[in-house]
């Protein structure tokens, strides 16, 4: 017999389900910076030769994510590409990732030894949106007498899909840049 306590509980539950799955997921959220960060992230002493050498004696490749508070993009990235497990995965066991603000203020020890901060070490290397994610060899050797523009192996500036943006990781990591154009190597990939 329907009544309007089992209305009332019914209608209750189909209003407290979407809230339970959007609670099992486990949105992130945006820390104090107004950035959205990854317990996966590397934790670092922000010295990029380190970073580097540390990455490859695991067997990985470092890359730097920079964002920015208010970062339509950023947040996308954070609330459904990184809540995949596949890319999470990928990325994980074959990158040390680093996050960088923008407009931040942390010091940074470049590959040339300067210590500057992230802002300034973003304009060193025209990093001018968000997301935009450099990718570095495996090797710092070198790297300090070089053009800032030409010590990363590649550069994803602005947002990818989400398969593109795995198969940048993939690219990158399999040095496709080597032997053709990404979309010539994903194209051939896929």
């Amino acid at each position: 017999m329907l009544t309007r306590r089992t209305l009332f509980t019914g209608a209750a539950a189909a209003l407290a389900a979407p809230m339970a799955a959007r609670a099992q997921t486990k949105l992130p959220l945006p820390g104090e910076d107004g950035l959205y960060h990854q317990d996966w992230y590397l934790e670092s002493f922000l010295d990029l030769a380190e970073d580097v050498a540390g990455a490859a004696k695991s067997g990985k490749r470092l890359a730097i994510i920079w964002s920015q508070r208010g970062c339509i993009y950023c947040k996308r990235i954070a609330e459904e590409y990184f809540m995949d497990p596949k890319l999470t995965r990928y990325i994980r066991e074959n990158f040390d990732v680093l996050h960088m603000n923008l407009f931040g203020a942390k010091e940074v020890t470049d590959f040339d030894g300067r210590k500057l901060g992230e802002k300034a070490i973003s304009q060193k290397y025209a990093i001018r949106i968000t997301p935009t994610i450099q990718f570095f060899p495996e090797s710092a050797d070198g790297l300090g007498g070089l053009d800032p523009l030409k010590r990363e192996s590649l550069r994803m500036t602005g947002l990818l899909e989400p398969q593109q943006f795995l198969g940048m990781f993939r690219f990158v990591r399999e040095k496709g840049y080597e032997k053709a154009s990404f979309a010539e190597w994903l194209k051939a990939n896929s």
